[in-house]
């Protein structure tokens, strides 16, 4: 494993059991995988599916926002979710159970979801990830 750590945002640690992630390839129209996230970034996140997606391909995902007290009384954007395209960037199915993978955002769908999710991550309570 390469020790060189290439992130280029800060990530945050959300509660997996919180944080419910839908992923759907890029072709297809409905969301088709379920699993959770771990952690996020601006440009990125980790997260579990039960059926894993081979890396490099690209994928559109649904991230719930977790609740936390003061995001709850603050959220102005349409609903707890983010939409966001992304591309698997890698996936361990090594592990009994769900596959972990990461993936890299291209672009958020929604204007003002990349600002909710910001605001949501530096609001102080999240706590930041290794």
């Amino acid at each position: 494993m390469n020790s060189i750590d290439r992130r280029v945002h800060e990530r945050f640690t959300v509660s997996p059991m919180y944080s419910a992630v839908r992923v759907r390839l890029d072709d297809e129209r409905e969301y088709t995988r379920d699993g959770h996230a771990y952690d996020i970034s601006e440009s990125g996140l980790r997260f579990e599916l039960d059926n894993p997606v081979e890396e490099g391909t690209p994928v559109v995902l649904e991230l719930e926002l977790p609740r936390a007290g003061l995001w709850a009384s603050t959220d102005d954007g349409p609903g707890r979710t983010i939409e966001l395209k992304a591309n698997v960037v890698w996936c361990d199915t090594e592990e009994p159970g769900p596959a972990r993978m990461a993936a890299q955002v291209s672009h958020f769908i929604r204007e003002g979801d990349k600002p909710r999710l910001m605001r949501l991550l530096t609001s102080g309570q999240f706590l930041r990830a290794a």
